[in-house]
């Protein structure tokens, strides 16, 4: 197989959650485990740093690689989900895996993943530690899939656990309550080994606080210690939640022996695009008119997003929105503001929602809005109806936003 073959076989064997949502979801680490002794346990031969949380996991997970880039170390990076190409999950020193690679291993293997029914993810996370251990990184940033009990990338004994906050996301799996979904985030606190939590909720502390007791793991809440967050190349307003987080974080892994000054630390936040290839959070792709895409998808990360917007947009606004059909869309429309123009479309995924489906909902709740047949279609209606004083966003899934990148 060649390595678009390689890659669509990944992707339409077995189950995947990405693409098919609930159904590729497993209730535990036995096949993990299982492919991990196989692979002879890479996940032991590099150190580790272990980043969940609902949202802004990823801009922590980069930065984090980027201020230890920035400090000499050979840096391995495992993300989820990718925006354009597979190889973005997994890159060392923000350069992607090769094509090479990932057929090598998929050809090596492949009668191994067939024969115990090995899922997408349970793959592509073996992939990765055996490809971190192979290279000899001497650090991994690795970012929670789902969840973080339950995920395939639970099976490792990190420096650092980091959970950067908690909201209602992935409800039908990790629980329809606030500590439900904090207890499954803190399933990556390890014994002895610190954590750090990005936002303080009276609603999820005592659950970290107890896990933590339970692990004898000190817990550090970066928003009542850091008071003041640093500059980033990352200029989402919410950024400030995540650069705390990291900051907090960098003082611990000084504290084990990470060799970081003030300055790399700086370096490693205004240099994250650079250093790892970031892309779709709050990226702007153009001016005149103003066009920004980014992959908030939740409540919690929208009403960031669109609060931003609110202040930054003088003209009128225009807003390019799809979602897939197992988010709580409901929740999400007070978010929106009323007096944008939206253009509706459905991300080219299973999980997409239609988008005339989408559109009964915004006329029933007063929105002006068009569907249209394909996220490119909707992309090019907003840039040939907006003024250059005007501003386009681009957003409400990720799979919206890897289609226009």
């Amino acid at each position: 197989m060649n390595y678009q073959e390689t890659v669509d076989w990944l992707f339409n064997q077995l189950p995947m959650y990405q693409s098919q949502g609930q159904s590729a979801y497993k209730k535990d680490l036995s096949n993990t485990i299982l492919l991990a002794n196989y692979l002879k346990n890479p996940e032991k031969k590099f150190k580790s740093i272990h980043v969940g949380g609902t949202n802004g996991k990823g801009s922590c997970s980069h930065m984090l690689a980027s201020i230890l880039q920035e400090a000499g170390y050979r840096v391995g990076l495992y993300t989820s989900p990718h925006l354009k190409d597979y190889r973005e999950r997994i890159k060392i020193n923000g350069k992607e895996i090769s094509k090479q690679f990932v057929m090598g291993f998929v050809k090596k293997h492949k009668s191994f993943f067939e024969t115990n029914s090995l899922s997408f993810f349970e793959m592509t996370v073996g992939l990765a530690f055996d490809y971190f251990a192979k290279e000899k990184v001497d650090v991994a940033v690795i970012e929670v899939g789902l969840g973080g009990r339950l995920d395939s990338t639970n099976i490792i004994m990190p420096e650092l656990s980091i959970i950067t906050n908690i909201g209602l996301d992935h409800v039908q799996f990790l629980g329809n309550t606030l500590p439900k979904i904090a207890s499954e985030k803190a399933g990556i606190i390890k014994p002895n080994i610190p954590v750090v939590i990005g936002e303080t909720h009276a609603e999820t502390e005592t659950v970290f606080l107890e896990k933590a007791n339970e692990m004898n793991s000190l817990i550090y809440f970066s928003d009542h210690i850091i008071p003041e967050a640093l500059e980033s190349d990352l200029k989402g307003a919410y950024q400030s939640h995540n650069i705390k987080t990291v900051m907090q974080s960098t003082e611990i892994l000084k504290n084990q022996g990470f060799k970081i000054t003030k300055d790399q630390l700086q370096l490693g936040l205004l240099n994250v695009v650079k250093n790892t290839g970031f892309m779709g959070r709050w990226q702007v792709l153009s001016s005149n008119p103003m066009v920004v895409c980014d992959t908030a998808h939740n409540k919690e990360g929208l009403s960031y997003t669109m609060n931003q917007l609110k202040k930054e947009c003088n003209g009128q606004l225009h807003i390019v929105f799809g979602v897939v059909n197992d988010k709580d869309f409901e929740a999400l429309i007070p978010l929106l503001p009323i007096h944008a123009k939206y253009y509706l479309c459905k991300p080219n995924v299973p999980r997409g929602m239609d988008a005339d489906e989408l559109q009964a909902v915004f006329n029933k709740k007063g929105f002006l809005s068009e569907a249209y047949n394909s996220v490119c279609e909707a992309f090019s209606k907003a840039k040939l109806s907006a003024n250059q004083e005007d501003y386009i966003y681009v957003g409400g899934s990720t799979f919206v936003v890897a289609e226009i990148l």
